[in-house]
């Protein structure tokens, strides 16, 4: 048999590849199982969104190829949504694609831009995607640390001349997973500025747009003057209407970003089943009220683990937006070995910042996606693994001579 590419042989292994399996014979093993790892909530999508996916799968036509047109009607649902909630107008056709999840369409969008030779900026950590597809385009990601220090923001001017005269693509997500962190407007204006200066295209990945609390509204990068000549901008309906496993969302923007996208996929993907955007439509255009009463349970979710999570000895702060928390580990305990302690002792699982690259070392994710009740039993039993792993850590600093290390830092919202 053939040996296995370069090209995927360059690729890091996936953060959450693994831990079906392991999670699996945890509960095999009678372990009470607390899942903080994945941003999937354990809450149902609008009914009315249930309703017409059922309704939608006894219709023929909804059964046939819908190619990269997909259903109109899915295409002028996500039209009024960008106009309602951005005041941002968009062509159905030519400036608006479907995707089979947004994760798909930013993976495949490298294809399109960037080959051998050429960079893309990629924020780490962050998500995979923008690695995996710049991977398998054969380009070469430039991973930037986000860190406390730097507000968790990309900062052009300390990337080396060289990297950026080859750059083709930055890859931009605020509010941002893992780190929960949002951009200011000043930041926005000056990264479509420098991306237009630089002959960058701008990818916005806006998964967590109305996942906001305490009356932070987050924007489209389109609501910065400049950003239709540089920016292409991706949503998700996987979030904001729990509907993960659906595998809906769209890009936006001017005809000849979104052109280039429609012709990889073509070669790719025939789209999502129609009846999943016939429900998308639904969920678009007819449960902008269920939104705050969803977003509220979020909120609470949020609360419980911020208060549950700092009281066990990580000090956080509360993100302003998305379904996570980013929390720091004294910098002598590494956070894999932390997430691998929590989730054979404890039977919690959350993702270690290493799985998001080294830039992500110091701090691990919880995703806060069950109940406030749950959230605070994982939090007392992540508690337990730390004072272990501190008074081993101690133990070894002072066999070794070495004062102890403190909590890496704070993310700040």
């Amino acid at each position: 048999m053939p040996p296995y590419t370069d090209r995927l042989l360059s690729l890091p292994e996936y953060p959450l590849s693994g831990i079906p399996e392991k999670k699996r014979d945890l509960i095999a093993r009678g372990v009470d199982v607390i899942d903080l790892g994945a941003g999937d909530a354990d809450l149902s999508p609008p009914p009315a969104v249930i309703e017409r996916l059922a309704a939608a799968a006894r219709i023929p036509t909804m059964s046939r190829y819908g190619f990269a047109l997909g259903l109109v009607e899915y295409r002028e649902a996500v039209a009024r949504f960008m106009k309602r909630r951005f005041n941002q107008e968009f062509h159905p056709l030519k400036e608006i694609i479907p995707l089979i999840g947004s994760k798909e369409g930013i993976s495949h969008l490298a294809f399109a831009y960037t080959t051998k030779g050429d960079y893309t900026i990629v924020p780490e950590p962050g998500y995979n995607s923008y690695v995996g597809g710049t991977l398998l385009a054969e380009a070469t990601p430039y991973k930037y640390p986000l860190r406390p220090e730097n507000g968790f923001l990309i900062d052009l001017d300390k990337i080396p001349a060289d990297v950026l005269n080859k750059t083709k693509i930055l890859y931009l997500n605020y509010p941002n997973n893992p780190t929960s962190a949002i951009a200011p407007k000043e930041y926005l204006e000056d990264m479509v500025r420098r991306c237009k200066e630089l002959d960058i295209l701008l990818v916005y990945d806006n998964a967590y747009s109305e996942l906001a609390y305490d009356g932070y509204i987050p924007p489209s990068i389109f609501e910065i003057e400049g950003a239709r000549d540089v920016a292409i901008e991706f949503h998700s309906m996987s979030k904001t209407y729990n509907m993960t496993g659906w595998r809906c969302g769209w890009a936006c923007g001017k005809q000849e970003f979104i052109a280039g996208l429609a012709k990889v996929k073509s070669f790719i993907d025939t789209g999502t089943f129609m009846g999943i955007q016939a429900a998308a439509a639904t969920a678009l255009d007819e449960c902008v009220d269920w939104i705050p009463t969803n977003v509220a349970e979020f909120k609470r979710r949020r609360d419980a683990a911020a208060d549950a999570f700092t009281e066990a000895g990580f000090p956080v702060a509360r993100p302003k937006a998305t379904m996570y928390i980013w929390c720091p580990l004294p910098k002598n305990i590494p956070s894999a070995v932390f997430g691998e302690r929590l989730l054979q002792d404890e039977g919690v699982i959350v993702l270690p910042g290493s799985a998001f690259g080294p830039g992500g070392e110091g701090f691990f994710r919880v995703s806060f996606i069950t109940s406030p009740e749950r959230l605070r039993e994982a939090a007392t039993r992540a508690g337990r693994v730390l004072k272990k792993l501190v008074a081993q850590a101690a133990g070894d600093d002072a066999r070794a001579g070495r004062r102890p290390e403190p909590i890496a830092g704070m993310a700040r919202a």
